[in-house]
């Protein structure tokens, strides 16, 4: 089964920035639309970020973002590396949680994301 891998995650002080990354061995991701959730112990998932997949010789159409992170996170593309990143900046305590990466694996997929391959995580701490 085809798993997404993050890696990035870590302990950072309130307002410090850390970047994810997210790979898909074996896929070119810029044909496939990539997001990030995250999820909070007793706490339903949340769509973070979203990067729309390009069709063949098409522009990308469509990044979307949550509202609690709109202006501080960014979701971006290194197709030389064939991985999507999450900026994060100006973290705060409620940023504090496991980050995953996923992704849907059919050519031109957009957002909002209907996932079909999950990583398993990194965890993001923001303390003091």
């Amino acid at each position: 089964q085809v798993q997404p891998v993050e890696s990035g995650g870590g302990l950072v002080q309130p307002g410090d920035s850390l970047r994810l990354s997210c790979t898909v061995p074996g896929f070119t991701l810029d044909y496939y639309a990539v997001g990030w959730f995250r999820q909070a112990p007793g706490k339903e998932r949340e769509g973070v970020a979203c990067s729309s997949g390009r069709a063949m010789g098409g522009s990308r159409g469509i990044t979307d973002y949550a509202d609690s992170v709109k202006g501080r996170f960014t979701i971006s593309r290194d197709n030389a590396n064939n991985a999507v990143y999450l900026q994060m900046n100006n973290l705060s305590p409620e940023d504090t949680t496991v980050y995953y990466c996923a992704a849907n694996l059919n050519f031109a997929s957009t957002c909002p994301l209907n996932a079909d391959s999950w990583g398993q995580g990194t965890q993001v701490t923001v303390s003091s």
